[in-house]
């Protein structure tokens, strides 16, 4: 399959929207972190795949940076794109935005990055399209990427080591 030289940012992105539900909160009557992850993960690997037009991989989820509580209250819309390419990896950036459904006043709530690996039928990772940035935020994410890769490489080097020291046997037994 011949692989598309160059994609643009927005030809990734992803919106969803949702309520909160009573059901979706935590014992602070906010939305749960781990729902929020789970939303986070879910528009990150359609953004991935949208841009690589493939089967992909979760391969490090960087950080979620929680910035503002999200309540009840709130809808939670969260916009995704990839922002960064390798030849098979894609770094996708998620901002969540919260919005007071009553007062209308939106605020950014939290934001992330997430590393994908694009997957041939084999499962082996597959070369995917460079990436275009247009827009200012599109360009400053762009701009900054290289000094989020180095650190993702560092922090699983780090992973690795510290992998071959962690013990795998159950405590108790």
């Amino acid at each position: 399959m011949m692989v598309q030289q160059e994609k643009y940012c927005k030809e990734s992105l992803v919106v969803k929207t949702s309520r909160i539900f009573p059901i979706d909160t935590n014992n602070h009557n906010t939305l749960f972190g781990g729902k929020l992850m789970s939303y986070i993960d879910d528009v990150a690997s359609i953004s991935a795949s949208r841009h690589s037009r493939s089967d992909v991989v979760t391969a490090s989820t960087d950080s979620v940076d929680f910035l503002f509580p999200i309540s009840p209250t709130d809808s939670v819309c969260l916009e995704s794109y990839v922002t960064h390419t390798g030849k098979s990896s894609m770094e996708v950036f998620v901002k969540v935005i919260a919005e007071n459904l009553k007062t209308g006043e939106r605020r950014l709530a939290a934001t992330s990055f997430l590393t994908f690996v694009a997957l041939d039928e084999n499962g082996k990772p597959q070369r995917i399209p460079k990436v275009i940035p247009q827009s200012e935020e599109e360009t400053m994410l762009y701009n900054t990427a290289e000094q989020r890769v180095k650190i993702r490489k560092d922090r699983r080097e780090h992973s690795k080591a510290f992998a071959n020291v962690i013990s795998t046997e159950m405590p108790w037994g």
